[in-house]
């Protein structure tokens, strides 16, 4: 390795000296110990610019061949086998193991990134597989407002991203999502590579997607209170905004269609926290109601997952959170 260096100095300065002659400076006059020698004239400020900007170069050149040599894994072991292959080196002659690269090195933050995309895909495939499902009902979308569908539209941005982070996630479905709707241009227009989430969504409704024994509609105004969730069921969320008034409106749709209802037991493991407004709602939005979806199924605690998805806003706290 040593006499390799020697002829890449060589070839360096053999570069150098031809660089020159096309700039019109000769090799000779370019050291210092020349012009002492030989009373040479000093170059001009321009050459001296011209020189100092190609032995940067050369300079810049060099560091970047010797950071790829040490880069190359194994180049460290190599370099001292043939010095030592050279100068005798030690008894025996074995090969010496090259030095471990860092981890860095090994795992960039690029494959990092990929490898963790590639879980977070593969997880969400075994939801769409084995379940659970959940499904946003946008059947009811044209008696929103355009803000209010813009909300949802951001909504359904949040509980895609948190169910795509879930380490059991659930595969989703927007039904009656229909092609040309306000719904439908919000999601596009609000939510970056939304066609390339990984969700199903159709035009068609539930009802034709699922058996009517599978399907749970979760709303707050049921008397019937989800005590556990089901991987063989698909839970209902109807899209609706918190600001939309539209009292029982997702529970008359149920009833309608002889749907099982389900409401979140809020009640049961939270008390109202009293407040200036005297606020108390079991109305959450629909990324909220995932939250504490998502953590129940995780934990199989409903108090976690409440403490995950009810905001303080709503007027309700753990008791514990009270005292």
């Amino acid at each position: 390795m040593e006499g390799g260096g020697g002829g890449g100095e060589a070839g360096e300065a053999a570069a150098l000296r031809k660089a020159m002659r096309l700039l019109r400076i000769e090799p000779a006059a370019a050291g210092p110990s020349a012009a002492r020698a030989g009373g040479a004239a000093p170059c001009s400020r321009n050459v001296l610019r011209k020189r100092r900007r190609w032995e940067r170069v050369l300079a810049a050149r060099r560091r970047r061949r010797r950071q790829e040599r040490e880069a190359e894994p194994g180049a460290a072991g190599r370099g001292r086998d043939e010095r030592r292959g050279a100068g005798g080196g030690r008894r025996g002659g074995g090969c010496v193991a090259a030095q471990p690269l860092e981890v860095s090195r090994l795992c960039p933050a690029g494959a990092a990134r990929r490898h963790s995309k590639a879980l977070a895909e593969q997880r969400l495939l075994e939801a769409r597989a084995s379940g659970p499902r959940l499904c946003v009902d946008l059947g009811m979308a044209d008696r929103m407002s355009l803000k209010e569908t813009s909300r949802l539209a951001s909504q359904i941005r949040r509980l895609y991203g948190a169910n795509r982070q879930a380490e059991k996630p659930f595969w989703l479905y927007l039904t009656e999502f229909v092609v040309g709707s306000l719904i439908y241009e919000e999601c596009f227009r609000m939510n970056d590579g939304f066609s390339n989430y990984l969700m199903d969504t159709t035009q068609e409704s539930y009802l034709d997607l699922f058996p009517l024994d599978a399907i749970v509609y979760l709303t707050p105004d049921s008397e019937n209170v989800l005590e556990d969730i089901d991987p063989k069921k698909v839970y209902i969320l109807g899209g609706l905004v918190d600001e939309s008034i539209h009292k029982k409106l997702t529970l008359r749709r149920a009833q309608e269609q002889s749907l099982q209802t389900a409401r979140l037991p809020i009640c049961e493991y939270m008390i109202k926290a009293v407040n200036t407004k005297n606020y108390h709602s079991e109305t959450l939005a629909i990324n909220q109601v995932f939250d504490v979806l998502s953590t129940y199924y995780k934990t199989r605690s409903w108090p976690d997952a409440l403490k995950a998805g009810v905001s303080s806003g709503k007027g309700y706290v753990l008791p514990d959170a009270e005292k």
